[in-house]
């Protein structure tokens, strides 16, 4: 009897002690995923107080904007100076030449950067480490040093006020960080196993249907990342379009932003400022920047998993 309430008692404690080491990893996950919703609190803070502070300076009427009680949200929502913006920018024509030149330098760029990333990453060729050191050069020089001979080049072409120079250099794999999208895919490509291209080869498949028919549906991941990273920055891109459309009548967002802004400047330079002209600027801003955000919106998921999956982390 008395052995029977022994291993009661011990039961007992076994439950008490198991029970006690529950709770206190149940207390220590608590914790740390409330440590982590603070930073990701914090951190969406900082990339999205700009965003509201954009959007509530640009609904402002003009007594809001002169009024320093009335700091976020509006008395009234006014919807002239987005109207003033979107007619300032022929946001309309801009957008679709902006679309239609962003989408076709996105394009080329990632399927000529999965070609030279996939050269790099499985074949062997001459002086095939002097050309990968040819292209981190191309990655780390900047584009001052390198867009006088393209300014020249493209004069002696006549391609001036003309798109030939934006797109020809993603025809070729290159342009805005296309030595980044070329490591990228390198990144991805090296990661695969062998034994799939070595499985075609044994069918008969060259090295072209390899790429093609094997390892690029493979690469899904690295095509989205590629595509949504070169989509950005060329859609944001100002400095290029600046220096060839110099005197061009239809120019992108981007450019069409910049005038806008230098525009301003130079009238509050010579007349003084007005209480619509930071409205003015946001609102190009906010047109400008609504279309990636929309993109983003549908396919951040993909993103964040072709970002995880093509060792972009690490």
């Amino acid at each position: 009897m008395r052995r029977k309430w022994q291993w009661i008692r011990n039961g007992t404690v076994l439950r008490k002690t198991k029970y006690a080491l529950l709770g206190k990893e149940a207390d220590q996950g608590l914790l740390f995923k409330l440590f982590i919703y603070v930073i990701l609190i914090d951190t969406a803070y900082i990339y999205l107080n700009p965003l509201f502070f954009m959007i509530s300076t640009m609904v402002k009427d003009a007594a809001d904007l002169v009024d320093p009680a009335v700091n976020w949200v509006p008395r009234v929502i006014y919807l002239g100076t987005l109207q003033e913006a979107w007619v300032m920018l022929d946001y309309a024509k801009a957008f679709l030449l902006s679309t239609g030149l962003t989408l076709a330098i996105a394009a080329s760029q990632t399927l000529l950067c999965a070609v030279a990333g996939y050269a790099f990453a499985r074949l062997e060729f001459p002086l095939k480490t002097f050309w990968m050191f040819c292209l981190l050069l191309t990655f780390i020089v900047p584009p001052q040093l390198t867009i006088l001979p393209m300014l020249l080049a493209a004069s002696e072409l006549g391609w001036i006020n003309k798109l030939y120079p934006l797109l020809l250099p993603a025809l070729f794999g290159h342009g805005l960080k296309g030595a980044l999208f070329v490591i990228i895919f390198r990144q991805f490509f090296s990661t695969q196993p062998k034994d799939l291209e070595e499985a075609a080869r044994i069918d008969g498949a060259n090295v072209f249907k390899v790429f093609y028919k094997v390892m690029l549906p493979l690469a899904r991941p690295a095509i989205i990342v590629v595509f949504l990273f070169s989509f950005v920055w060329n859609w944001n891109d100002s400095y290029y379009p600046a220096m060839y459309l110099i005197n061009a009548q239809d120019v992108p967002l981007s450019l069409g932003m910049s005038k806008i802004s230098a525009g301003i400047e130079a009238r509050i330079a010579e007349n003084g400022p007005t209480v619509f002209d930071e409205p003015i600027k946001m609102a190009t801003s906010f047109l400008m920047i609504l279309p990636p955000l929309v993109l983003y919106m549908f396919t951040q998921r993909y993103f964040v998993e072709g970002v995880e999956r093509t060792g972009l982390v690490e």
